[in-house]
């Protein structure tokens, strides 16, 4: 089958990737090369043309579970790469659903803004139209639609936090150097719908997109949600696995990422205390709201005797 997406089709893509990086289609690039050929497989691959831009959406599949691969490449072949797990880009693709219906809303941009376009009142970069942001294990996606001199786009971008423990003559741990793609806004509705079909094809029997079936036995687990307190924002994510469910609890803020892990026969003792606390504080809200009164009272007393 040599349509798109066939066997026959990404076979002659993979040879055509191999020579584009400098490797021969057969028996090139030594032993580590054949081992990852050997540990991903790809599933299915989908190339858009949004402007003078190449876009290409691969599913891979690893003895980790399947994901997708979504590689920007210039004018010029530069290339940008993003990696996003099938649950991750199941709500990817609901946000850009929602940075759609927004880009819809909005009118035609006015000389002056785009004269604004790459610098704010202060110097600084300017605002973006609309944000968003994902932050899953130990990925971070921001979302940022933005406008210049050449139209409005949207800037996604991901950064890795590989933690204390990774590889051997390689970074020791911390955020590493992120990857971006500016996809232009007049092809969001395309790529959503190709990522969208995707999803629909191979993350049905995906144990990622059923909550960790095999993993820890349950096909459905609660949603995510999250919650903004001043400039922080607080995601309570519940997943599961060999051990059992969990509620991963992270602390976010644009300059730093903090969570911790509760397993599910905890929930109970951690909502306890939380409610009690805030009976407590509540109580002392009171108390302390009393005090404050009866002081007035006393005080509007002493005027009067002095009157």
């Amino acid at each position: 089958d040599a349509r798109e997406g066939g066997p026959r089709w990404l076979s002659a893509r993979r040879k055509q990737l191999r020579r584009r990086e400098g490797q021969k289609p057969n028996g090139g690039g030594g032993f580590q090369h054949f081992q990852r050929d050997q540990e991903t497989q790809e599933l299915a691959s989908k190339r858009l043309d949004i402007q003078n831009k190449r876009f290409y959406l691969d599913v891979k599949q690893n003895n980790k579970g399947r994901f997708i691969k979504i590689a920007e490449v210039g004018a010029g072949g530069s290339k940008s790469r993003l990696t996003l797990s099938l649950s991750v880009a199941a709500e990817f693709r609901d946000y850009l659903g929602d940075f759609i219906e927004h880009y819809a809303q909005l009118g035609p941009s006015s000389p002056e803004q785009i004269a604004q376009a790459t610098a704010g009142e202060d110097g600084g970069p300017r605002r973006a139209l609309k944000s968003e942001f994902l932050v899953r294990e130990n990925r971070k996606y921001y979302l940022d639609l933005k406008e210049n001199q050449r139209g409005r786009f949207l800037r996604i971008r991901q950064t890795v936090n590989r933690g204390p423990s990774f590889g051997v003559g390689g970074p020791v741990g911390g955020m590493l150097a992120g990857q971006t793609i500016a996809l232009p806004a007049q092809g969001l509705i395309e790529f959503r719908d190709a990522l969208a079909k995707l999803i629909d094809d191979y993350g049905g029997d995906n144990e990622e997109m059923t909550g960790g079936m095999a993993a820890g036995g349950y096909g459905e687990l609660p949603e995510g949600t999250s919650i903004m307190v001043d400039s922080k924002r607080f995601f309570f994510d519940v997943g599961s696995n060999k051990y059992g469910v969990f509620l991963r609890v992270s602390e976010v803020k644009p300059s730093y990422r903090n969570s911790i892990t509760i397993p599910f026969k905890a929930w109970s003792k951690f909502g306890g205390a939380f409610c009690r606390y805030a009976e407590e504080m509540k109580e002392i809200q009171e108390r302390q709201r009393d005090k404050m009164y009866e002081k007035r009272d006393e005080s509007e007393g002493d005027d009067v005797d002095d009157d």
